[in-house]
């Protein structure tokens, strides 16, 4: 089956690294400590040029900036320091200004990149978004159906965060407010009631009740009167929508934390242009696109790559795994594949760099007589890459103790939040859906620690693995959430095994990479749900997420996004 010779044999497949010993100015010394060592090294900018670091800071300013608080003085990029939370960097580097002026430029240099502030205008928000205090809601109630002052003083609106829901506690105490019964609500679903779902993003909806001849309770959908509660409902929102920004002292507020929250990023662009690429097969250049992705992953925290299909996706991942390597910023890749696409990738791997080291899986070494001697064979043995399939990489558990670790945390979040609504004469709605929510997890738990449905293989962590490159992650979209909402076309609660165990290790390799360990590239992130968006922000964004208070799902999609009523056309061209 002779087809040709292999390129080795006609032209050069190898180059040698020629390391560069003198270079003549201090820029020229930046761009070759940036590909060298993937940081301002001054040391190393000393050595090639021959000038005194203080010289070299003075040449480079406004190029490289100092970050305050860190001793012996770190120094970054500016595309680096005048990027991310930017507002955050600002407070810092005023405050240093005060004890060192030397940090002055920093300060000036920030002020010229922050975003510029949205006004109330341009700021959108709906009776349900997360981040208005539970107050603020509660004052509206108040304004808006003026209650009796007996009423007025048992009516509390709360909010628990562990699990997204809000709830108006003694709703019924208010009767015979016209308001509440007809102006803004029905006879059937009170005003009350009807915020309590709009908070809670749900369509109010009113059923009947019937019995069968066995006597079973049957719920009937009533839509004639789930028409009228819906139209209120829509009332209510324009009147929130009307009120919220109307006082100057709320407006304020308001608008400084969503600036200073969520107004406060601005995004890096990452130049490749500085990487050398040792080791790369001289025949082949990867273009700007792609130099520039490959030094998202290298400078960067977890990388999302969503290039359309043929950008070069699998280029971008091997090229970025070498240098990393290289660099000394990671130890070991591990590649996770569609199953019969792993010996393709190690051959595109092994064109673009001829002398990788890479192990690559074969159905056979994940048979259950073979699954722990390979396993063994990665966490011992020293490889630029290593390459399995998706369902293979799920049969690597992450260990026992970690797992109920992460169960464990959750669990404990939970009593608190149950402790607090307790503390605040609890709402028994509140209480009930969180001990819901406990015993699912006490349920989880229970199963890892009685059975082993995994084989007693080297665990993730044992492997040694430090970077996790994902092609085609689409198909880790099955991330369980947990949401009030009910018939939102695309909201997909279901929970694929794999995906949970892939979100277990991203969080893992978070822990001990700072947040940069992750890498996932896909040409469809988004196929048919907006969920998916929140699913791949769960995976390499969770620490964003946390510091925002957008873990659950629908705080995040009260603060993203809106749902919209309209008719739906079924398959077969019904209604």
């Amino acid at each position: 089956n002779f087809k040709r010779k292999a390129d080795m044999f006609t032209k050069r497949t190898i180059k040698p690294h020629r390391e560069i010993t003198s270079v003549e100015t201090a820029s020229e010394a930046l761009a070759l400590s940036i590909g060298e060592k993937a940081r301002v090294d001054l040391p190393y900018m000393e050595q090639l040029t021959g000038k005194p670091k203080e010289e070299i800071i003075k040449d480079l300013q406004g190029v490289i900036f100092r970050i305050p608080a860190t001793e012996p003085a770190q120094y970054v990029t500016a595309d680096e320091y005048l990027s991310g939370n930017v507002r955050a960097k600002l407070i810092t580097a005023e405050a240093a200004a005060k004890e060192n002026p030397e940090f002055a430029v920093n300060a000036q240099a920030l002020k010229q990149v922050i975003p510029q502030d949205l006004s109330a205008a341009e700021i959108s928000v709906r009776l349900g978004t997360t981040w208005i205090p539970q107050e603020d809601i509660q004052r509206f109630v108040m304004e808006l159906l003026t209650p009796s002052s007996y009423a007025a003083s048992r009516i509390k609106v709360r909010y628990t965060p562990i699990n997204g829901d809000w709830f108006i506690e003694n709703k019924s105490s208010d009767y015979g407010n016209v308001k509440a019964d007809s102006t803004y609500g029905t006879k059937r679903a009170s005003a009350y009631r009807i915020i309590e779902d709009t908070l809670n993003l749900r369509d109010t909806r009113i059923f009947d009740y019937v019995y069968d001849e066995n006597g079973n309770r049957k719920a009937v959908f009533n839509a004639k009167e789930t028409t009228a509660a819906q139209a209120k409902q829509e009332v209510i929102k324009q009147a929130f929508q009307d009120w919220i920004w109307k006082d100057p002292e709320r407006r304020n507020r308001l608008v400084r934390y969503y600036n200073d929250t969520f107004n406060s990023v601005r995004p890096r662009e990452y130049d490749g242009s500085h990487i050398h690429f040792v080791g790369m097969n001289p025949e082949i250049n990867l273009r700007e696109h792609q130099r520039n992705a490959v030094a998202h992953v290298l400078y960067g925290y977890n990388t999302l790559l969503a290039h359309e299909v043929g950008a070069g996706k699998s280029f971008e991942m091997a090229a970025s795994a070498m240098e990393l390597k290289r660099l000394g910023l990671c130890q070991k890749s591990l590649f996770v594949v569609p199953n019969h696409l792993t010996e393709q990738w190690a051959s595109e791997f092994l064109r673009l760099y001829p002398n990788a080291k890479l192990l690559v899986t074969s159905k056979k070494d994940f048979e259950p007589g073979n699954r722990k001697k390979f396993c063994a064979r990665i966490a011992t043995g020293d490889y630029d890459a290593v390459i399995i399939g998706h369902s293979q990489f799920e049969k690597i558990p992450l260990s026992a103790e970690r797992q109920e670790r992460l169960i464990q945390e959750q669990m404990d979040e939970i009593e608190e939040a149950i402790e607090e609504a307790k503390a605040q004469v609890g709402e028994h709605f509140t209480v009930k859906q969180l001990e819901k929510l406990r015993k699912s997890l006490k349920q989880k738990l229970e199963k890892l620690q009685g059975t082993d449905r995994k084989d007693d293989v080297v665990t993730f962590e044992q492997l040694g693995v430090d970077r996790l490159f994902v092609d085609e992650s689409q198909a880790f979209k099955n991330l369980y959430l947990y949401t009030k909402m009910r018939n939102v076309a695309g909201l997909s609660t279901s929970e694929a095994q794999k995906s949970s165990d892939m979100f277990g290790k991203c969080r893992y390799l978070d822990e001990i990479t700072g947040g940069r360990g992750v890498i996932f590239a896909t040409g469809t992130p988004l196929s048919n749900s907006m969920t998916e968006m929140y699913t791949l922000m769960r995976y390499l964004q969770y620490n964003t997420l946390q510091q925002k208070g957008l873990t659950h799902f629908d705080a995040w999609a009260s603060t993203f996004g809106e749902t919209t009523t309209a008719i739906e056309l079924a398959p077969e061209g019904y209604t």
